[in-house]
């Protein structure tokens, strides 16, 4: 079974009703990102930045998994797909994906601030100022801030290496380091990329373009790939 590596970024769940802040000048659902998604955001103001992702996760309860989820689940029937994905949402697993790698963290986890492997479940609860971790700590969303480390990059980078088809979804290809996974694609490997708008691809190979957005794509995408 050849091994189907995908690249999903926000253009995956906007069919969902899910924003990114790329949509609109650096605003997320009208929030500066600096003020709600760094390091600096954190200390200065902590229950700005919870009531925000307080927000985003009952956003996501009411969202459900568009057809591109659903269809990227049922190329399971033919390949073995791993999907690495820029996203904070679960609406891959909610389709029934069941290889899912969040790159930059998920919405329906928290952590401890000062122990990052200290990581639990919360689903759509909200956390708040006063809710510990185990060593006495805040708990702070489970997501990976700008400005910081993306710890999965190398798992990552280990998953995109051994595919034999390696397609990117809805994603911009301009945040880095989740950008470049593309690059570690082997060369035998065929390239696809499916997003409505031009795309910049960092790299000098051959990719197959599907300029339509992700349910579409996807759809078109599966024909193409189940005949070869």
């Amino acid at each position: 079974m050849k091994k189907l590596v995908v690249l999903t970024g926000a253009g995956m769940s906007s069919e969902s009703g899910i924003k990114t802040f790329r949509d609109s000048g650096g605003l997320w659902e009208e929030y500066d990102v600096t003020e709600v998604a760094t390091p600096g955001a954190w200390a200065k103001n902590r229950k700005l930045v919870l009531r925000f992702y307080d927000e985003r996760r009952r956003q996501l309860e009411s969202s459900k998994p568009n057809e591109g989820h659903f269809g990227l689940a049922k190329l399971e029937k033919y390949f073995d797909v791993h999907i690495i994905t820029q996203n904070i949402d679960n609406l891959h697993e909610r389709a029934g994906s069941t290889k899912v790698l969040h790159l930059h963290g998920e919405l329906t986890k928290a952590r401890s601030t000062i122990d990052p492997l200290l990581i639990y479940e919360i689903g759509y609860k909200d956390i708040k100022p006063g809710d510990l971790c185990e060593k006495g700590s805040q708990l702070r969303p489970h997501i990976v801030w700008f400005g910081e480390e993306v710890p999965m990059m190398d798992e990552a980078a280990g998953i995109a290496g051994s595919a034999d088809l390696f397609v990117v979804v809805g994603s911009s290809l301009n945040v880095y380091p989740a950008a470049g996974l593309i690059a570690y694609a082997p060369a035998k490997a065929m390239l696809w990329l499916i997003d409505p708008k031009e795309v910049i691809i960092p790299i000098n190979r051959k990719v197959e373009v599907i300029q339509e957005k992700a349910s579409l794509g996807i759809a078109i995408l599966a024909e193409k790939l189940t005949k070869l």
